[in-house]
């Protein structure tokens, strides 16, 4: 008898300290690399951006966080491997304003809202109206006209059909009354090589990846597609100081696969918002002209929403059509 007491005594006291060691086995997320999917080729301002939050978010972990590039479809590929992952927090994606696109143009192989779990924004950009110093024009006036006189012949490279900056040109034509001809890639570093080679005239490039181009004076920008200019390019107009009420915007935002655990979505959005709030951050993203978002799950999915009824809307107004 004296015996089993005593196992009975050793048992109570070991049982209590079975449970924290369970949870800390449960807080001990990441155990491995986790990979950052990132839609597009390297050298855009998503891949950028994917960057600058994988290398804090890697020195948060403890671990790894490692940017992989799976580009092609206008980001539908890198987007279906993400949503296709297992649903343990190993693999998210940073998408750009181009994930909404997307859903208004294809019939996608999943549902871009239900199929997914918001992580967090980062943060809203635009884009830098970019010309090849070839192209005789210096204002977005003289843009239109030029282009008016020349139908068809200028012609716009895009980060792939479907993506935003497709869309985004295609906006300025119908609402400048212009006519250019699209060109599409696999990423902005792919449609940069090129413009700024002469192969394609014209690219409403992310800004991020674009403002360095322009300062450096390989490119002329003559506008920015921000309601309002940019912090980055102050001398640099607004379309719509042009065009009227012309605006398109930018963001970029982490999610995973549907499934995803709950203690896994809150770290990642409370590790990532408070890194968005580090003056060494907001300095960074500032210069890359990037105004940081943050907040709670729910906002960047309703900011996806938004973006699908706004896209399908120009869609059926350019009358673009394409397969898949």
């Amino acid at each position: 008898m004296n015996h089993i007491n005593h196992l009975l005594a050793v048992i109570t006291l070991v049982a209590p300290l079975t449970l924290p060691t369970t949870a800390a086995a449960q807080d001990k997320y990441p155990s491995k690399s986790v990979r950052m999917l990132v839609p597009f080729a390297p050298g855009g301002g998503t891949d950028i951006t994917a960057r600058l939050i994988a290398a804090n978010m890697s020195a948060t972990f403890g671990q790894q966080v490692i940017v992989d590039n799976r580009a092609g479809g206008g980001g539908t590929i890198g987007a279906e491997t993400a949503v296709r992952a297992a649903p343990d927090g190993y693999t998210v994606i940073m998408v750009s304003g181009s994930y909404g696109t997307n859903a208004a143009l294809y019939k996608l192989p999943y549902d871009p809202v239900k199929d997914i779990q918001s992580l967090v924004m980062i943060g809203e950009s635009g884009f830098v109206v970019t010309l090849h110093p070839s192209v005789p024009a210096k204002t977005v006036t003289e843009l239109i006209t030029y282009a008016k006189a020349n139908p068809g012949k200028l012609n716009f490279a895009s980060t792939g059909t479907g993506g935003i900056t497709h869309l985004a040109t295609e906006l300025f034509d119908l609402m400048a009354g212009t006519k250019m001809t699209h060109i599409p890639y696999k990423g902005t570093g792919p449609a940069l090589s090129d413009i700024i080679g002469g192969q394609v005239q014209v690219l409403f490039g992310s800004f991020p990846a674009t403002i360095p181009h322009v300062k450096s004076g390989k490119l002329r920008g003559i506008g920015v597609t921000t309601a309002k200019r940019a912090g980055p390019l102050p001398d640099v107009p607004a379309i719509a100081e042009t065009v009227k009420d012309y605006e398109a915007v930018l963001w970029y935002g982490l999610w995973g696969p549907k499934g995803l655990p709950k203690p896994i979505i809150t770290r990642w959005n409370q590790e990532v918002a408070r890194i968005l709030q580090t003056p060494e951050m907001q300095k960074r993203l500032a210069g890359d002209g990037v105004e940081p978002a943050g907040g709670p799950p729910e906002q960047f999915i309703d900011a996806i929403r938004r973006d699908i009824e706004k896209w399908k809307k120009v869609v059926k107004a350019a009358n673009i059509k394409v397969s898949g």
